[in-house]
């Protein structure tokens, strides 16, 4: 995709999420998400941290966070959804589907990614079916398979070949662990799905205990 095409798809996939949050019920913001120690607030609360903090704001969370950069995200994420009711969270995505927010080194195709995950950090978990569009997928699954992605994310695949079986798509080798393409992008990310939505002798390694 060019980069028209990338802010289209990421305009249009916080539409769909902020259409869904809109729909959520009060006690679903509770919820947790696949995201660990997260509730489906603080998920929003990420999500939108970066259309809430200027960038001096977010040097100076960096500095009071010793400089981690996953420090000061769980530090923000935590407080601002204790302090900031779902409405304005929801008001916050809903009215910022094309703010220009780009990951520091992301670009683009980091931001469809990063609203892609999160997106099903909380759809998953709420057991929402939600489908993402191929189109979306495949710029997530291209950023996720990449040397820089499985870097960061640290998933241990070691042995595991993982198949989409909705869409033509494959990683790795070894036993075959096959899922809908969505899933196994959580799989990339490291997230531990609900049992049933992975096949193979090795799924259970990537299932929720």
């Amino acid at each position: 995709m060019n980069e028209t095409e990338l802010r289209s798809e990421i305009a249009a996939e916080r539409r769909e999420l902020a259409e869904l949050l809109g729909d959520l019920p009060a006690g679903e913001w509770d919820a947790p998400s696949l995201c660990e120690g997260w509730r489906i607030r603080e998920v929003a609360a990420h999500i939108t941290m970066a259309y809430r903090y200027s960038a001096p704001r977010v040097i100076f969370e960096l500095v009071r966070s010793g400089g981690s950069f996953d420090r000061m995200l769980d530090r923000c994420a935590r407080r601002d959804a204790a302090s900031i009711p779902a409405d304005d969270l929801h008001a916050s995505l809903r009215d910022n589907t094309t703010h220009p927010w780009k990951p520091p080194g992301g670009g683009y195709a980091g931001a469809l990614t990063h609203d892609v995950v999160h997106g099903l950090d909380m759809t998953i978990a709420l057991g929402l079916e939600r489908r993402v569009p191929e189109r979306r997928l495949r710029v997530v699954l291209e950023g996720l398979a990449s040397p820089k992605g499985l870097k960061y994310f640290g998933a241990d695949l070691d042995g595991i070949e993982l198949r989409a079986d909705d869409m033509d798509w494959s990683f790795g080798s070894g036993a075959p662990v096959t899922g809908a393409a969505q899933d196994l992008a959580m799989v990339l990310c490291g997230r531990r799905l609900p049992a049933g939505r992975l096949s193979g002798e090795q799924s259970a390694r990537f299932a929720a205990v």
